[in-house]
Parts: C-alpha cells; sequence; structure tokens
C-alpha cells in the first residue's frame, strides 16, 4: 500500500505547562519535567536527590509567579496555542490523516494521545516534536517517551519521526514573514535569541567531547542535524539571508541559562553590552520556539526588556512567535507533505 493511503495519526508534541498557574500544579510539572534524564543527564539517584530536594524546593515559588504573570483568561498560551493550530492544521490535511496533539509533560499526555491512536487503529503514526532544532532534552526524550509508550503494544502502527525542520522553508518563510512585519529596517539591531543547553549536552553531540574545536558557528550543509548549536547558528544564517541582513546587523545568544556552563553568549549580558554600545532599539527573535511561552512572552518580553532599558537602551521589541497563525499552519502542511513523499 503506498504510503499515503495509508490511515495515519499525524502527532504535534510541545513541551508542556503547568495546568494552572498554582504551586501544586506547577510543582506537578517541574517533578515531571525536571526528573527527566534527559533534561538533566547525571546519574539517576544523584538526578532524584538533586532534582526532588534541592532544584524544586529552591524554584517552585519563582516559577509560579512567573506562570502567574504569563496566565490568560484563557489559560497558558502554549496550551492554547497548540490546540487552536491542530484544528487549523486538521483542515488543511489531505483525508486520511487525522491529528493530534499532546505535550511531553503534564496535559494534553502523550499517553492520552497515543491510547485515542491506538484505540483508532491508525496504520501509520507520524510524529512531530514541535522543536525546530534537534536537542536530546527536546526532541530525543520525546522519541524516547514515545516507544516508550507504544512498545508494549499487541499491534503497532508504522512509527516515524520528524526529528528537525529548522531548514524547512515552511517553517523558515513563515518566521521571515513574521519578522519583516515587525519593520526591522527600522531597527538599529536584531538579535537571534535561542533557548539555551548545557556545555556538555552540546559535547554529547560530537566526538571529541567539546564544544572548543566544534565547527558549529561555520557554514558547513548537515552540520546542524543533530548538533543543536550548529542548528541555532544555521537557522540565524537563513533568516539573515532572507531578511538580506549584514552580519554587523545581527548577532546570535541564547538565554534561559541556569549556570556559566551553558551555551554562551548570553541573551541578558549580550542585551547590556548592546545598549552599552549606543544601540537602542532592538528587535529580538526567539527561532527556537514556534509558540510563545514563559521564555519568550516573560523572559524576553518583560525581564529582558527591563534589563535593556536600565543599562540605556530605548526599545526592545519581541516578534510574536508563530503560534496558531494561519500562514504556520500552512507551513506545518508543507514540512509533513514533503517527509511523506
Amino acid at each position: 500500500m503506498n504510503l499515503k493511503q495509508k490511515r495515519t495519526a499525524l502527532l504535534l508534541v510541545n513541551l508542556g505547562t503547568p495546568d494552572t498557574p498554582t504551586l501544586n500544579s506547577v510543582g506537578r510539572y517541574l517533578v515531571q519535567f525536571l526528573n527527566d534524564k534527559q533534561v538533566i543527564t547525571l546519574p539517576w539517584l544523584f538526578r532524584i536527590l538533586l532534582v526532588n530536594l534541592f532544584i524544586i524546593p529552591f524554584r517552585l515559588k519563582n516559577s509560579t509567579r512567573l506562570y502567574r504573570q504569563l496566565w490568560t483568561p484563557e489559560g497558558s498560551p502554549l496550551a492554547v496555542y497548540t490546540a487552536q493550530l491542530k484544528e487549523k492544521l486538521q483542515k488543511k490535511l489531505q483525508p486520511g490523516i487525522t491529528v493530534f496533539a499532546a505535550m511531553r509533560y503534564q496535559h494534553p499526555s502523550l499517553q492520552s494521545a497515543l491510547a485515542e491512536i491506538r484505540d483508532d487503529g491508525f496504520e501509520r503514526l507520524l510524529v512531530l516534536p514541535l522543536y525546530p532544532q534537534f536537542a536530546a532534552s527536546t526532541t530525543i526524550s520525546t522519541i524516547d517517551e514515545v516507544n516508550r509508550l507504544i512498545r508494549k503494544w499487541i499491534v503497532k502502527p508504522e512509527v516515524q519521526f520528524i526529528s528537525s525542520f529548522y531548514n524547512h522553508p515552511g517553517f523558515l518563510d513563515t518566521f521571515n514573514a513574521r519578522i519583516l512585519s515587525y519593520k526591522p529596517e527600522t531597527y538599529d539591531f536584531i538579535l537571534f535569541s535561542f533557548h539555551g543547553l548545557p556545555n556538555s549536552h552540546i559535547a554529547r553531540a560530537h566526538a571529541e567531547k567539546t564544544i572548543d574545536n566544534c565547527l558549529c558557528e561555520t557554514d558547513i550543509p548537515g552540520h546542524g542535524e543533530f548538533c543543536y548549536r550548529a542548528a541555532c547558528y544555521h537557522t540565524a544564517r537563513l533568516l539573515a539571508e532572507r531578511l538580506s541582513l549584514t552580519p554587523e546587523c545581527y548577532g546570535i545568544s541564547f538565554q534561559s541559562r541556569l549556570s556559566k556552563n551553558w551555551l554562551s553568549p548570553f541573551t541578558d549580558q549580550t542585551l547590556i553590552e548592546l545598549a552599552q554600545k549606543g544601540h537602542k532599539h532592538v528587535l529580538v527573535v526567539a527561532p527556537a520556539f514556534v509558540a510563545d511561552c514563559l521564555e519568550t512572552i516573560v523572559e524576553i518580553g518583560i525581564e529582558y526588556k527591563q534589563l535593556f532599558i536600565a543599562h540605556g537602551g530605548e526599545q526592545l521589541t519581541l516578534v510574536e512567535s508563530l503560534n496558531a497563525d494561519d500562514s504556520w499552519a500552512e507551513g506545518i502542511h508543507k514540512i509533513v507533505s514533503d517527509f511523506m513523499r
């Protein structure tokens, strides 16, 4: 049977969000998230002790405060946009493909979505983790959990994963159009800010076990397939080309760090340096996120904006993510269609 004729379940997976901005709900989310062996790559016992006795008790109140800032009357933006995107995408896909949506952590859960897919007897399962750049802590974690949940099924569908899409026109063209809507030519500088990772995570993707002699920043075809840092630099270059930006007009940085041993340069420090150098109007693009969330709306849009202005800047604008825009639904349609050829 031709693959296009098989009854196919398309499963969109995003990272996750607490169900409510309360201590109990945020605590459940952090417990599930931070105990993932792909997120904190320590031996089991050390990870359990560190996460549950130190990290979560220390972070819980502040994390809950931040989620309360993020929350809307409809709920968590990440959950709202993902549900809306699912509905819009369903209308664009060919008959025989049904769209499901789940979160890697919390709800709607992967377990419930996969149970529905199993019970409906789909012949093919196509999983799209909504992370443009491949990383073990996001992509591999999702792949591992899907495989774990379906391992004991008696009848299994054909399972395939789209592991990244940072260089696909369906993603790049949509983000480019979003950036252009902000009139980037009216800003002094454009900063591409990506979510950070520990340097140790990047080292695991390289045989030399170090990023010091890594070619992440160079334009080598295919180098970013499994290296998150390389994929981030490649994403920024591809978007800069579409925007006709010269190298002195834009930069690349990494946010949300938990220690100095994370990917650098750090976004907060970069923004301080830009302000001190006389840049007054900065446009920030966050192309590691396809839906706005805590890291974009609160961290960049509120905290980093205040930091930039406090050090002499005048205007810091965050480019809204792709969210559930019609053009993004069409972009995913193209990504999925190309994968199924």
